[in-house]
């Protein structure tokens, strides 16, 4: 499948991707060496906001918004930006979805099923266009992958022109999630000449694996792809809650006010720059576990333990992992990732034998958590941007569900006198 090719300009250009077309061969892009950024062709900033204005009614929104986070955390995790997703107001990058004409030129106008698919603008523009009528998908397997469309026209926002690699995510192609690589080597260095490198070999194994290459892809592997979690809760033995975002952390004592933003290596050094995927504090051990990627840390207070940080692949342990957490009716640690979670014995820490199973056995609990903590009560509440499912043990079912920060004054994060979150 091919692309319709916009007009090489640097400002205000667009990539435009098209499904095929009756089999016939588009004509490939300018080499890119004839593409050197003009005024306008990157942004003078690292830290960039985006927004996702609308999306197909047919498909769930917090499963779009997981494809569009894992599709800017493509582009963050091989350079030194960052993104940060607003929900209404003023972004930087904006990802709408159209039905035909939309102001942007007959040319541009989106034409139904099995046409163009998306356009994007360059920098500083900032904006994204996708054909409503398209029949997308969030599966690998049906329609167009809207994961893979969004990557790609993500990559024309910051600046990145037409590859004429084949396999490059760039490439005037549309490909599907398979054994190919999402992003090729082409597709790197082009976003690091405009931005600097962040963590190359990390990339490396984070987008093909810890051979580079093998294994096929699933949209529960890409979905938490480096995914950036809004905010992760454990609790320790104090009753003191943790929470995550980013490489910072805030703790919020049992009486007392929410801390100030710590950095993450300051308490435990030796954990990534850009964050972590999981957490979670043992009641059995007392440690703190950090799951990042393929690895695991564990920590007794600041001091990493001997063997860590040691491979998940080696322990048969999920990459990428949505939550962590201690259970302490079974005393093991469970990891949860998309629709199925892991029981893990300590020492050593491995997997218990029948698991992975499946996430039903938590009744009413959705996939895609991204934090937990134990309660004093004993209970449990999981967390998922603003909402929180409040699991009980016994009955192990959900007994209650809300927002998380406006119904649970414990968490430190409401004022209610101002009425405001405060984190």
């Amino acid at each position: 499948s091919g692309h319709k090719l916009g007009k090489a300009m640097a400002l205000p250009s667009t990539g435009v991707l098209s499904s095929t077309q009756g089999g016939r061969t588009i004509p490939g892009p300018h080499p890119r060496a004839e593409l050197v950024p003009l005024a306008g062709g990157r942004w003078y900033k690292r830290h960039l906001t985006y927004r996702v204005v609308n999306w197909p009614p047919y498909l769930p929104q917090h499963e779009v918004r997981l494809a569009v986070r894992a599709a800017f955390e493509l582009w963050s995790n091989v350079s030194s930006l960052v993104f940060w997703e607003v929900r209404d107001g003023p972004a930087d990058i904006r990802l709408t979805f159209f039905h035909g004409d939309h102001n942007d030129g007959l040319n541009n106008a989106f034409d139904g099923p099995g046409g163009a698919l998306a356009h994007a603008f360059f920098p500083r523009r900032g904006e994204a266009h996708f054909d409503s009528a398209e029949r997308w998908s969030l599966h690998s397997s049906k329609g167009r992958n809207l994961f893979i469309v969004v990557a790609h026209e993500v990559g024309h926002t910051l600046g990145l022109e037409h590859s004429p690699v084949k396999s490059a995510l760039m490439s005037p192609y549309y490909k599907k999630l398979s054994k190919d690589f999402v992003l090729s080597w082409d597709d790197i260095l082009a976003v690091q000449s405009l931005y600097g490198e962040h963590g190359v070999p990390d990339v490396s194994r984070a987008l093909h694996g810890e051979e580079r290459g093998t294994g096929a892809w699933s949209w529960d592997e890409v979905s938490h792809l480096g995914h950036p979690h809004s905010s992760l809760f454990p609790a320790d033995a104090d009753h003191n809650i943790y929470i995550f975002k980013g490489n910072h952390y805030w703790m919020v004592p049992v009486h007392g006010n929410t801390s100030d933003p710590q950095p993450l290596q300051t308490r435990w050094p030796g954990l990534p720059a850009d964050g972590i995927d999981a957490s979670a504090w043992s009641q059995s051990s007392g440690k703190f576990y950090f799951f990042k990627g393929g690895r695991c840390w564990r920590y007794a207070g600041s001091r990493l333990d001997a063997g860590f940080p040691l491979k998940c692949s080696a322990r048969g342990l999920p990459r990428h992992p949505d939550t962590a957490l201690h259970f302490q009716q079974l005393r093991r640690m469970v990891l949860f990732k998309g629709p199925k979670y892991f029981v893990l014995s300590e020492e050593p820490l491995a997997l218990e034998p029948y698991y992975p199973r499946s996430l039903q056995d938590w009744q009413g609990l959705p996939s895609g958590t991204a934090g937990a903590l134990t309660h004093r009560d004993g209970s449990v509440y999981f967390f998922r941007d603003e909402r929180y499912w409040h699991f009980h043990p016994e009955k192990l079912q959900v007994v209650a569900t809300g927002k998380w920060a406006a119904e649970l004054p414990w968490m430190g994060c409401w004022d209610a006198n101002g009425g405001q979150v405060l984190f």
